[in-house]
């Protein structure tokens, strides 16, 4: 029987994993994960039954009821590095039995859902629009620091996405990873879709130069241009390639979906940041329970 050592798995007095501060009771199948703490309760406000709410350093949980339907939200926080921990906290949690420190012989296969604000990559991509990930690729390097990750990428989207944009040896290898199917035919009915690349900081790679200099400064036109089998890279963000991957590798469904805060190529802002996060909420709690 394979146990997990205390340098592993940190696990509080409470029988709780450390970052998360939860264990399998506090989480449901379906869990949408949103960056901002106030997100949580911005969604879990809407839920006719509330069971629990649990705080540890900027990750929040609640878990509660809505239209019938037990659903968890998370805050993750910003970029791959802390959807590293959720994604691997959250799967300890459900899927090692915490007190023995031993894997369950009967592993649940959880939802995981991101709800996140980005930019839009192509011009037709409107400001407000909701964009449904069909792939999230990866421009961060962290799944090239887990040994099964090429069985499940998407080769032949990687080696044409580097061809096209000659990229450098010095910059990490730019992982893809499809969305779970079922999922996103549920969301993408009526929303653009297409790759979301995930990147690893706002600003310089993203193309942004404030008072630093970009390496790559036509970075966003060569995304924009960038197309395979028909997809396009529809919007620029932080958090997708990682879960992807990760929740891939784990067995959980995942999905990305993003509302359009501003539009890269057109230099476009939306004119009400909080309208546009609740139609992303409403929209997808709808979905998510219909």
């Amino acid at each position: 029987m394979q146990l997990f050592p205390e340098t592993e798995l940190i696990i509080t007095d409470q029988n709780r994993v450390y970052h998360l501060d939860i264990n399998e009771e506090h989480i449901a199948d379906d869990v949408i994960l949103v960056g901002d703490q106030g997100r949580v309760e911005q969604i879990s406000k809407l839920f006719s039954k509330v069971e629990c709410k649990i705080q540890h350093r900027e990750f929040v949980t609640h878990t509660g009821t809505f239209n019938g339907k037990r659903i968890s939200v998370v805050s993750t926080g910003i970029g791959t590095d802390n959807i590293d921990i959720v994604v691997n906290e959250l799967d300890a949690a459900v899927n090692i039995d915490l007190k023995t420190r031993s894997l369950k012989p009967t592993l649940r296969q959880l939802n995981l859902i991101r709800l996140g604000t980005s930019g839009a990559l192509q011009a037709d991509i409107p400001v407000n629009a909701l964009v449904v990930s069909q792939y999230g690729l990866g421009l961060d390097g962290l799944l090239n620091y887990y040994a099964d990750y090429t069985a499940i990428n998407e080769n032949h989207i990687s080696q044409a996405f580097m061809k096209h944009s000659q990229w450098t040896a010095n910059l990490p290898f730019p992982y893809c990873i499809k969305a779970n199917d079922t999922l996103f035919k549920k969301f993408a009915d009526g929303n653009p879709s297409g790759i979301t690349a995930t990147a690893p900081g706002f600003y310089g790679p993203q193309g942004r130069q404030l008072r630093l200099k970009a390496a790559k400064p036509q970075l966003n036109e060569l995304l924009s241009s960038f197309c395979i089998d028909g997809l396009r890279i529809a919007n620029f963000e932080m958090e997708t390639s990682a879960l992807y991957g990760l929740g891939k590798m784990l067995n959980h469904n995942c999905l990305t979906v993003c509302v359009i805060i501003a539009n890269r190529v057109l230099k476009e802002f939306t004119p009400d940041y909080q309208k546009s996060v609740n139609k992303l909420i409403t929209n997808s709690l709808e979905r998510l329970t219909s």
